[in-house]
């Protein structure tokens, strides 16, 4: 954590340096994207992308999974979503899934997670059916491309969709090598590097 404060304390050195930059992020936003990935702490959108401050709007959850939209139960995932599209505007989405993700790992293996029942239960809310004869990191592409599926649930996602003002993306990143392969609906739902 030493290193993490000792950071902090002398970031505002940074931002001087760079004062005109961070005096537009201070007058507003315009991400490019709504990035979605998993709360891996190996998953970097930004130094993935290259994104700059203000580039990238970013949504992340255990296992980037994309509950259910439900207007009765109002949710975090769901507001950013909501927010991305209709007061930002962003006109892409990217669900991006990672090599080595433990969340779609457990369920492959189907591994016991009584000692962490929360854990269990968003697993269980957001992830269908995973085939796993094909392995984890089919499993984990299978779950990043089902993903946009759940995301065609929100209005918000639907009308934009639907207008042709908003495109899907489903990405695969390997932590190891870093290289990205995206869905390709058009290939019969194969990933192709990017």
């Amino acid at each position: 954590m030493k290193s993490l404060i000792d950071h902090a304390r002398t970031f505002s050195v940074q931002v001087a340096e760079r004062h005109e930059e961070f005096r537009e992020l201070a007058a507003g936003q315009r991400p490019q994207a709504l990035f979605i990935t998993c709360s891996d702490s190996r998953v970097i959108p930004s130094l993935i992308t290259g994104a700059r401050p203000g580039e990238l709007f970013e949504l992340r959850t255990a296992g980037n999974i994309v509950p259910r939209y439900d207007a009765e139960r109002p949710s975090g995932e769901a507001a950013t979503i909501e927010y991305a599209l209709r007061v930002l505007g962003v006109r892409d989405i990217v669900v991006c899934g990672h090599s080595h993700c433990g969340a779609v790992g457990a369920l492959v293996r189907g591994d016991d997670l009584s000692a962490v029942p929360t854990v269990r239960g968003w697993l269980d809310l957001g992830v269908p059916a995973l085939p796993s004869s094909r392995g984890l990191a089919h499993a984990v592409r299978h779950h990043a491309a089902a993903q946009l599926e759940t995301l065609r649930g929100y209005p918000a996602v639907w009308e934009r969709h639907n207008e042709g003002r908003l495109s899907l993306h489903a990405w695969y990143y390997e932590v190891d090598t870093g290289a990205i392969s995206v869905h390709r609906p058009d290939l019969g739902g194969e990933f192709r590097p990017l």
